[in-house]
């Protein structure tokens, strides 16, 4: 049910914002600021933040509402997977995060691969695009996610690590430590391994 009423607090939120960009009187804009409080009650009823954090998150979204890009990179080595532990959580997943305007998929990852554990990599493959919500039913997120998952390898040394992250290792896949499981789940690890191990096996799509 909580997931629901994120997806809902979602669509109203979508619906909103897209009314706000184009309404052409008050009369609709004051409706569709309604819509989204509403958004914003709903998605206090089923997360910890409060209606007015909602809000101060939704007030900075415009335009024509889409789904955010979250490009996730796998790094294989001697049958180890690179994991780096994030500083706001202390959890560990696979380097990564938001897309930036102007970076191509491969950029936006070899990028965030880099800044979370130093190593420069090359993309090999996309592996996988994932709709977060069909995988994860965890916390409610304002935002519909895509995930972009990407088969890396390393191609130079290690550098020093963003601010945001802790350390980066290389795990066992048997011996995983703690996940931040919004932004990565066991099965993701799973299906970059098979994707490693048969490169034949076809891009996996939600």
């Amino acid at each position: 049910m909580e997931q629901n009423y994120a997806k809902w607090a979602r669509k109203i939120k979508s619906i909103a914002q897209i009314g706000l960009e184009y309404a052409e009187n008050e009369y609709d804009r004051e409706r569709y600021a309604e819509l989204h409080e509403l958004a914003a009650e709903m998605m206090a009823e089923v997360s910890t933040l409060p209606t007015e954090e909602w809000l101060r998150i939704f007030a900075k979204e415009s335009g024509y509402a889409t789904p955010k890009v979250d490009v996730r990179g796998a790094v294989f080595l001697d049958g180890k997977v690179l994991l780096a532990r994030e500083a706001s959580d202390g959890l560990w997943s696979l380097p990564g995060g938001w897309a930036d305007v102007n970076d191509c998929p491969a950029e936006a990852v070899i990028r965030e691969v880099k800044e979370e554990t130093g190593h420069n990599v090359r993309c090999t493959k996309l592996a996988a695009v994932l709709d977060r919500d069909q995988h994860y039913q965890g916390e409610a997120s304002p935002f519909h996610i895509y995930k972009l998952m990407f088969l890396c390898e390393i191609i130079g040394e290690a550098d020093a690590l963003c601010h945001d992250i802790l350390e980066a290792r290389f795990f066992s896949l048997d011996e995983l430590p703690p996940l931040s499981e919004h932004r990565t789940l066991p099965m993701h690890i799973e299906l970059m391994q098979r994707h490693l191990l048969d490169p034949s096996l076809p891009t996996q799509f939600d």
